[in-house]
């Protein structure tokens, strides 16, 4: 390709054909335009003359420079220009050519760049006539070269992964390299792997090797974690930069249940600085509400984590070693942990025995001595599993013989026997006060009032693993809370009692906070890989390339052992897992990830992904050349006096008709047609195609019962029918839109959503039916409730509240007071009222003028209940006897009133009806 500044040509030779212009302007300067011809009897007196001396009119040099324009746009067109074309360098040889890429979660934030890269390497291959392979290293298979073209139609169908090439892979694409000579061009994530090397060392083997990269900056978000009372985030950079500020979203469920950023916070990276923390104080009631944290903007898997049980609202178990003494609340063990608990975790009580099937977070002994060898059995095993033990001291356990000579299990030291008594009226001591806590003690940081004493406590046995144990103490070096691991749990002792008896540490602040890094921030420990062996852990939300949060469907359970050892990949897709007592989340970043820049050899050339797109001008040009002779033809005609009123007009129109457009009209075809006309020629209901063959039946059944009802009951007269596909049909034209829900239906695309959130805001319904009453009612007990959250959270959907009694779906034409289907559920639920919708006094119902609910949503299987066979007989049975007919017949009155409540708004809400509604009533 030949380069004159920013324009390439493919064939430059045809340019030559300008330097003939200058030529063809001297012949045309020459010819004389046509003669116009006028009817003058008189001409027949000058016939037989002849003028010696002629001399030729000249051509206007306007429409000379029209011509020549026309004339140079079609050589320049047919030379093929391109502007901004890739350099020869670029694309060196004339071979095979294999792309490579990464299409790891790291070149999602620039996967357009990547594309459009590709695109124009494409575009030049296929100019050349180079065989092109695809190899994408996150996903191998086997190495094919062929056109150009073919690659470039699967272009938009390319996505990153959400995982990062590992060896293995590396492997399997090693051994699919031809033997053959070819050239390489391998879009880079970035990212620093040891992989790499064997890989690039074959590629420099087989031809020239370029390599394209962004050089933006890439952040990774580490999992989140709950530390000293905050949850802490961490964030990387893959290059040290100046001083730069970005943004941490805490998305999540607001308490209508709607999708929602919950958090929103800066973090910065201080300069040359490529780690940044980032401490968030959230309530446990906002924390156990949070699905995932991401950095804004970064539209990666690595910039997003999802969090796990460490979270959520803790269960805390409270036992006493004995009751409250003459029924004095303060004197009771556990007044003062209730106190401090209830507000940020959930209590249990009970017997040891009963709580440790409930699997709760934190055990409280108070001042409980001995465990019947069972208790401590079970306590034991659930250690390991790593819950946390708190104990509480007290006379029970000071006149015990619990943890003397030898440890016990489920104690962190050996205890002197009888304790110490300091401060009180037998002792010459004064009472003790709290040391600073160390910086290695999960109390760090936390302010010691002066008011907090101790005047009892147990005392630990000297021991040469004390001082290791030991995470708070008096200021005379004595332990107050000592704590020791038990498999993946804790045991904590707090050598005081739960209540003032002994210290006024429960009458403090301190209590709370320290209450709050001990049980509250208990974060079940890590289990490592062997302990998972033998179990299965189900993907519950998985994440792709871009970040984006999605259902795991059918995806297959995953080995425990393989859940937190094996690399992320096809068979261990980054999400959040469930086990049979909690969940687990694999990010795609690992607190141990560090991310490191590639560091190419020299001799590989390495450019940027931002650069102009290739634009072939040629169609441009030769549509140019076409206006121009047509702007030619128009000019002559008026020159010779040829172009005059409706010939001017048809020459002008013709010229447009034939002119070049750009764009592209949208055909309709035949079948979108024959729809169409079927959907508008009358009233029609639809229903949502679900891809369940029997579901569906029932569902286009039931809407023909209903229009069949309507039709000898109303005004309305419905046609049948329709179902419609979400991805493909128009839902513009059903004014009601029936969607049976089930938990296998698959999730819309963001083009279904659109037009779903379109239709709504035009005034369309939809009619939400889990048809799950009989087990569950609304709401998200059941298979089908949480497949309905997940379906309904990109739609535009207002606040809802159930069917109030003076709602107009009560009295559109019946007058209703249950809405029930198949089963009989009150829970329907409907866009809520305004704010300022009052009761005037008078009236039996409010004025909710122009409020038509765009949704309705329930349970009760109404299609079930309207549908009928071809014959008009019911298909469904419903109850039994006359109960289960008149319930079938209230249904059938629900479906009559909600098609005339979408066809006629709250037309029933007009004070004009009142004085009728409130005879109706009366009878």
């Amino acid at each position: 390709m030949t380069l004159l500044g920013p324009l390439g040509f493919t064939a430059p030779w045809l340019l030559l054909g300008l330097l003939a212009l200058p030529v063809l302007w001297v012949i045309l300067r020459a010819v004389p335009p046509a003669p116009i011809r006028r009817l003058f009897p008189g001409v027949v007196l000058l016939l037989g003359l002849r003028d010696e001396d002629q001399v030729t009119d000249r051509t206007p040099w306007w429409l000379l420079l029209l011509r020549m324009l026309a004339v140079a746009a079609v050589i320049v067109g047919l030379a093929g220009p391109v502007l901004n074309p890739e350099e020869d360098g670029q694309v060196a040889g004339s071979g095979p050519l294999l792309v490579v890429m990464d299409a790891s979660w790291a070149s999602a934030r620039d996967w357009r760049a990547e594309q459009m890269a590709l695109e124009s390497l494409l575009a030049r291959a296929e100019r050349e006539s180079r065989p092109v392979a695809l190899l994408r290293l996150t996903a191998p298979e086997p190495v094919q070269f062929q056109q150009a073209a073919v690659l470039r139609a699967r272009l938009t169908g390319l996505r990153p992964e959400p995982w990062q090439p590992d060896e293995p892979q590396i492997a399997t694409a090693l051994d699919l390299l031809p033997e053959s000579g070819f050239d390489s061009y391998w879009m880079s994530d970035g990212l620093d792997r040891d992989s790499r090397a064997p890989l690039l060392a074959a590629l420099e083997q087989r031809g020239d090797l370029t390599v394209f990269e962004s050089p933006r900056s890439l952040y990774a978000l580490h999992p989140a974690r709950f530390e000293e009372g905050h949850v802490r985030l961490t964030a990387r950079r893959l290059r040290a930069g100046p001083e730069t500020e970005v943004q941490i979203l805490g998305h999540g469920l607001d308490p209508a249940g709607n999708p929602a950023v919950l958090v929103r916070a800066p973090l910065t990276f201080a300069g040359d600085a490529t780690e940044a923390e980032l401490d968030l104080s959230l309530p446990a009631e906002l924390r156990a509400r949070i699905t995932r944290f991401e950095v804004e903007g970064a539209r990666s898997a690595g910039a997003v984590t999802l969090p796990d049980d460490s979270l959520r609202r803790r269960e805390v178990a409270l036992i006493a070693g004995s009751e409250n003494r003459e029924g004095l609340e303060l004197l009771s063990p556990l007044h003062y942990l209730h106190r401090a608990l209830e507000a940020d975790a959930d209590i249990l009580e009970g017997a040891l025995s009963d709580v440790l099937p409930a699997n709760p977070d934190v055990i409280v002994l108070a001042d409980v001595a001995t465990l019947s060898p069972a208790e401590a059995q079970g306590v034991t095993d659930w250690l390991d599993q790593g819950g946390t033990l708190l104990r509480f001291a007290g006379p029970r356990l000071a006149g015990s013989d619990v943890s003397r000579e030898t440890e016990d299990p489920l104690m962190p030291v050996r205890l002197r026997a009888g304790g110490r008594s300091v401060g009180g009226a037998m002792s010459w001591g004064e009472p003790k006060t709290l040391a600073p806590f160390p910086e290695d003690s999960p109390f760090a940081g936390l302010a010691i009032p002066e008011d907090v004493t101790v005047t009892s406590q147990v005392m630990a046995q000297p021991d040469p693993t004390l001082a290791s144990r030991v995470i708070a103490q008096l200021t005379d070096g004595t332990p107050l809370v000592t704590r020791k691991r038990v498999g993946q749990g804790q045991v904590v002792l707090v050598h005081v009692t739960a209540n003032a008896e002994w210290s006024t540490l429960p009458l403090s602040g301190l209590f709370v906070q320290m209450l709050e890094r001990l049980a509250i921030s208990a974060m079940p420990a890590t289990p490592a890989p062997e302990d998972l062996a033998g179990t299965v852990w189900q993907p519950v939300r998985v994440l792709d390339a871009f970040g984006a949060v999605g259902d795991a469907g059918t995806l297959p359970g995953v080995a425990g052992e393989d859940l937190l050892a094996a690399a992320l990949g096809p068979d261990l897709r980054p999400g959040l897992y469930q086990g049979e007592d909690r969940s687990l989340a694999r990010n795609v970043v690992t607190q141990e990830t560090v991310l490191e820049p590639m560091m190419w050899p020299d001799s590989v050339p390495v450019e940027g992904l931002s650069r102009p797109q290739e634009t072939p001008l040629s169609g441009w040009l030769l549509a140019l050349a076409i206006a121009l002779l047509l702007a030619d033809v128009v000019a002559s005609l008026a020159l010779s006096g040829r172009l005059r009123g409706a010939r001017a007009a048809m020459v002008l129109l013709l010229a447009l008709a034939v002119a070049p457009v750009q764009g592209r009209a949208q055909e309709a075809t035949p079948e979108a047609d024959d729809f169409a006309r079927a959907a508008t020629a009358e009233v029609t209901l639809a229903h949502v195609l679900t891809g369940d063959p029997r579901l569906d039946e029932v569902a286009g059944a039931g809407l023909r019962g209903l229009t069949q009802t309507l039709f000898f009951r109303t005004s309305v007269e419905p046609a049948e029918p329709m179902g419609v596909d979400l991805e493909r049909d128009e839902l513009a034209f059903f004014p009601l839109l029936y969607w049976p829900v089930t938990p296998s239906q698959p999730q819309p695309s963001a083009e279904a959503y659109a037009k779903l959130n379109e239709y709504l805001r035009s005034g369309g319904m939809i009619l939400f039916d889990t048809r799950d009453a009989d087990v569950a009612g609304f709401g998200a007990a059941s298979p089908e409730g949480r497949k309905l959250r997940e379906l309904a959270a990109p739609l535009d959907i207002p606040p809802l509240e159930p069917v109030p009694q003076d709602h107009v779906l009560t009295r559109t034409f019946y007058l209703l007071q249950d809405f029930p289907g198949r089963y009989n559920s009150r829970d329907v639920w409907v866009e809520a009222a305004p704010p300022d919708a009052e009761l005037i006094e008078g009236m039996p119902f409010r004025n909710l003028n122009d409020n038509v609910t765009p949704v309705v949503i329930g349970g009760n299987d109404w299609a079930s209940a309207w549908a009928v066979e071809e014959n008009g007989a019911p298909m469904v049975r419903i109850g039994s006897g006359f109960a289960g007919e008149r319930q079938r017949e209230i249904a059938y009155r629900f479906g009559v009133n909600l098609v005339m409540h979408v066809l006629t708004g709250n037309y029933k809400s007009d004070q004009v009806h009142v004085p009728a509604l409130l005879d109706r009533l009366g009878q």
